[in-house]
């Protein structure tokens, strides 16, 4: 799959658009009325959408009057209240205290948007949002705690999300796009091409490195060194776990189902002092009741969890992508069913056989 042609569709949904398209959208649209935007907008991206229990505050904060209405952004407006008062926090926090004056703030639930481009498990769009709303969180200054310090007037550390209740909602519900501008909209097999060209170029670049690594090893008969790359020939032709999570999907019994009926992939692609960080970490949608580890069960067990588990996400050899994912399933008991095959005490239907092994004998996660 590495090497696979990208076979991007002649025109993806670009940011622009969907921006545009959720901003027409009536406040409060539920996921069907977004997935019946986006396709009528999108013609031949038939779209589905998926909330994903993933909470977040954005750290955007607005100052507001006790009706709701929106006066300022908090940090440059507290900034600016602070130096008509000389910088004397005391003073500030005093005459502050005593107003109505509110801060809000943005929370929101990861929601993806999925549209098929070909018959591959990689082969479609992905478009990560979030659906939001902006609450009053709470008084402008700590009403009982003087601040000591700049840094805690600019970061209202009083604020207890806890107390978000819907009297307190002043805008929203309302769909955002998230992400940086490489991971909001994307179509998957481009991606994945794009992961596995850059780990051929990250490796190609330290072959002069590579080359001249030994190993020293010292044992009674004395100082050995070897080759770095006589012990570990195919280190170029590494596969990214990105490229096999989508390669092993394909090849085993889970390919019956398409990819995003059942995981949406937080995706990252961006550059760290210079180094480009790119991939994802796959969320899965359906989650099993309780975790699955081996402890002292016999692999026949084993087996009858697993499939159970099967029957509960509602895709056939879905434990084993959960195993890569660990949080419900750890990767001990992948390592047992791997065993009792090899021993023959166990059976897979033969294509989940080899990816279960050939995961065993090179393991990946996330």
């Amino acid at each position: 799959m590495a090497d696979a042609p990208e076979n991007i569709p002649m025109r993806l949904p670009d940011p622009a658009s969907i921006e545009a398209v959720l901003a027409r959208l009536p406040t409060g649209s539920d996921e069907a009325a977004l997935a019946a935007a986006l396709t009528e907008a999108f013609p031949g991206f038939p779209f589905s959408t998926s909330g994903i229990d993933e909470q977040y505050w954005r750290d955007t904060r607005s100052v507001v009057a006790a009706d709701g209405t929106r006066i300022a952004e908090y940090r440059p407006w507290m900034e600016a209240e602070l130096a008509k008062d000389n910088g004397d926090i005391g003073a500030l926090w005093t005459r502050l205290r005593e107003s109505d004056l509110q801060i809000s703030e943005w929370h929101g639930n990861s929601v993806y948007a999925f549209a098929p481009t070909g018959p591959g498990a990689a082969d479609y769009v992905q478009i990560r949002l979030g659906l939001e709303v902006e609450w009053r969180a709470g008084p402008i200054v700590n009403p009982t705690y003087r601040p000591w310090g700049k840094g805690e007037l600019l970061d209202p550390s009083w604020i207890t999300h806890e107390d978000m209740s819907d009297d307190k909602v002043i805008a929203g519900p309302l769909y955002r796009m998230l992400g940086r501008p490489g991971s909001s909209v994307v179509h998957v097999r481009s991606f994945l091409t794009r992961c596995a060209r850059l780990e051929r170029e990250k490796r190609e670049a330290q072959r002069p490195e590579m080359e001249r690594r030994v190993v020293r090893e010292t044992t009674r008969e004395g100082a050995t060194e070897t080759p770095f790359l006589e012990l570990v020939p195919d280190w170029f032709e590494f596969v990214p776990r990105e490229t096999r999570f989508f390669q092993d999907w394909e090849e085993s019994s889970a390919s019956a189902e398409r990819v995003y009926v059942h995981w949406a992939l937080d995706i990252y692609d961006y550059d760290d002092k210079g180094t480009r960080e790119i991939g994802f970490v796959p969320r899965p949608r359906h989650l099993p009741e309780e975790r699955l580890i081996a402890g002292d069960a016999s692999v026949h067990i084993l087996m009858d969890r697993v499939e159970a588990i099967d029957r509960e996400v509602g895709v056939p050899f879905g434990w084993f992508f959960l195993m890569t994912h660990g949080n419900r399933v750890a990767p001990e008991v992948g390592q047992a069913i791997a065993k009792g095959l090899r021993s023959q005490r166990v059976v897979l239907p033969d294509r989940d056989a080899r990816v279960l092994l050939r995961w065993a004998e090179r393991s990946y996660g996330f």
